[in-house]
């Protein structure tokens, strides 16, 4: 029986350590649901040339599933002695192949993973682009060399909330008490906690994977004041999600969660995606620890109608 392009993608998955963690099957499956998610190849021989999945929650429109920071188009590496202009010219070709794919789709967002440096073919098919920021620490591997080049404030904290306050780092909190956090953070600002229910399935996955992990600063009282949910592969390691008590934000917890929690997983990798925001205090936060500012793109094209915004907001509850 011939094998579908998902069953292809599935098990392309398995074998290929380029692929990101928020483009890899497990990971799809757990914030898009199973049967939600599809997949676009580019194929020649019966290799895969590219990959591009997609998330569909409404009809003909394609958007981003939730805690997922980039998709887009995967390309398989070429060899090392290709050519960059060979090379160029036939991912721009393998752009076009899969925009034509694209073609019955009436609305398009989707954030490209920061590799992928040339969005021409979009753009001379009429799509949109807006340029985000993460931040990215590209060598966790040495803690002295990382502390040298954090800002004076964020060692500073991690100091206060080590020496001063007297707070713990424990790796693998309950979900229970890191919800807890996490939640306080949304109330703060009188929002609701996004997609609560998601979240907690991908603590549990990356967890039965060995992929992922909670941290959480306790005082001596026992008072929880900060908490991280970092994911990992061999490419990168993943700051997921995570907050403090609005009642304990002074403490420095934070920034010595995050501290403990990059150490941690540098036995898995070598790299540490802290996901970047546009929010001013968040973007300045990820910067302090010393990451180098990296550049990605939001590609769009057309516009959501009205009915579909709706649907949009319900499904975050």
């Amino acid at each position: 029986m011939k094998s579908t392009d998902k069953e292809k993608y599935i098990a392309l998955c398995e074998t290929e350590s380029t692929i990101p963690v928020y483009s890899r099957s497990w990971w799809l499956d757990t914030v898009c649901g199973v049967d939600n998610w599809t997949v676009l190849l580019v194929e020649e021989k019966g290799r895969i040339q590219a990959a591009m999945p997609i998330y569909s929650p409404l009809r003909k429109g394609i958007t981003m599933p939730p805690y997922t920071q980039t998709m887009g188009v995967w390309f398989a590496p070429f060899s090392a002695d290709t050519k960059y202009t060979s090379a160029l010219t036939e991912r721009q070709t393998i752009c076009n192949s899969l925009i034509e794919k694209l073609s019955g789709t009436s609305f398009f967002l989707q954030n490209f993973h920061h590799s992928f440096t040339d969005w021409l073919p979009f753009y001379w098919k009429g799509y949109k682009q807006m340029t985000r920021y993460t931040y990215l620490l590209p060598d966790i591997s040495e803690p002295t060399v990382l502390w040298e080049h954090m800002s004076s404030n964020i060692r500073r904290n991690i100091n206060k909330a080590g020496e001063k306050n007297k707070i713990g780092v424990k790796r693998g909190i309950s979900v229970e008490d890191f919800m807890r956090i996490y939640t306080k953070t949304f109330e703060r600002q009188q929002l609701k906690t996004p997609n609560a229910k998601i979240l907690e399935q991908l603590i549990a996955v990356s967890r039965e994977r060995g992929q992922g992990d909670l941290w959480g600063g306790y005082d001596e009282k026992g008072q929880l004041h900060a908490v991280v949910f970092v994911v990992w592969q061999d490419s990168s390691a993943y700051y997921i999600a995570g907050g403090g008590d609005p009642a304990l934000r002074d403490s420095g917890a934070h920034s010595l969660v995050m501290w403990e929690a990059i150490q941690a997983v540098s036995a898995y990798t070598d790299c540490f995606d802290f996901e970047g925001s546009m929010i001013p205090g968040v973007e300045r936060f990820f910067r302090e620890f010393g990451a180098v500012q990296t550049p990605y793109f939001t590609i769009s094209k057309g516009k959501m109608s009205l009915l579909h915004r709706i649907r949009m907001k319900i499904q975050k509850q």
